[in-house]
């Protein structure tokens, strides 16, 4: 069960707590009877954990494909409310605390009619989000995503972070420069960068390399030494009120990638503070 989903079988049965403990508005669907909460909830974070395929997870609970389909598109949403109290907001960053801050694109399938998702620095389709993480590599805040066609600085301005936390502490690279936090400096053109700045840049990467693991790959925080999962995006609270990531390079459908963020708590070790 951890495993496969992420949770205990006592953090789920949390999990089925608070979502029947909430009025379901009529236009929400219910989960498949022939599945009950529990069931439909564990094929959710099953298939949102690993990508699964839903045939394969029919397949483990001797029902049909469209069956599983019923379930995850009824429990995200519920998800999304039991939780929506938890996930992490911008507000809730320290303005004295130094972060650093990176973007990264969530890969989601290519729309003719949605042009604004392709982005040209990574060659594909995909939701921008902005992420905010400390010097030890704990992830503190993740933005709502944004087509991926915009460059991180204007997401960064999108999601408001910077109205709400002073970004004087920052660190982030040289594409947000102009948003009064500490970057690397850029070489000018047709010149050198002097050795001062060369040395500066040195040392404001030797801070920022904590970020690539923790929007990106498996790498273990070491602040709570858990590993981040390669596995799609969720914000994830434990205990200690430390917040993980996880992300996945499988491209899914755009429109199922701001439900999937605001969801949060898709991960090992979560509890309500």
């Amino acid at each position: 069960m951890y495993h496969t989903t992420g949770f205990t079988k006592a953090e789920i049965t949390e999990l089925c707590a608070r979502i029947e403990a909430r009025e379901l508005s009529p236009r929400m669907r219910r989960w498949p009877p022939i599945l009950g909460l529990r069931n439909a909830l564990t094929v959710t974070l099953t298939y949102l954990r690993r990508n699964r395929v839903q045939a394969e997870i029919a397949e483990n609970y001797g029902v049909s494909q469209p069956t599983i389909s019923r379930a995850i598109s009824a429990i995200t949403p519920l998800l999304v409310q039991a939780l929506l109290d938890y996930v992490p907001t911008a507000d809730e960053l320290d303005v004295g605390t130094c972060y650093i801050v990176d973007g990264t694109l969530l890969p989601c399938w290519s729309w003719r009619a949605h042009p604004e998702l392709y982005s040209g620095k990574r060659k594909t389709t995909g939701m921008n989000v902005q992420v905010a993480c400390t010097i030890t590599g704990c992830l503190a805040w993740i933005s709502d995503p944004i087509p991926g066609s915009r460059h991180d600085n204007h997401c960064l301005g999108e999601s408001g972070v910077l109205l709400s936390a002073g970004p004087r502490n920052w660190l982030g690279d040289k594409g947000y420069i102009g948003n009064n936090m500490l970057t690397p400096f850029r070489k000018p053109e047709g010149g050198e960068l002097l050795d001062w700045q060369k040395e500066l840049n040195k040392q404001i990467n030797k801070i920022r390399y904590v970020i690539p693991p923790v929007r990106e790959r498996d790498a273990p925080c070491r602040d709570c030494g858990r590993a981040t999962a390669p596995e799609r995006w969720f914000r994830t609270r434990r205990g200690s009120g430390t917040w993980c990531t996880i992300t996945s390079g499988t491209p899914r459908a755009w429109q199922t990638l701001t439900g999937s963020c605001a969801s949060a708590a898709l991960r090992p070790g979560w509890a309500a503070p």
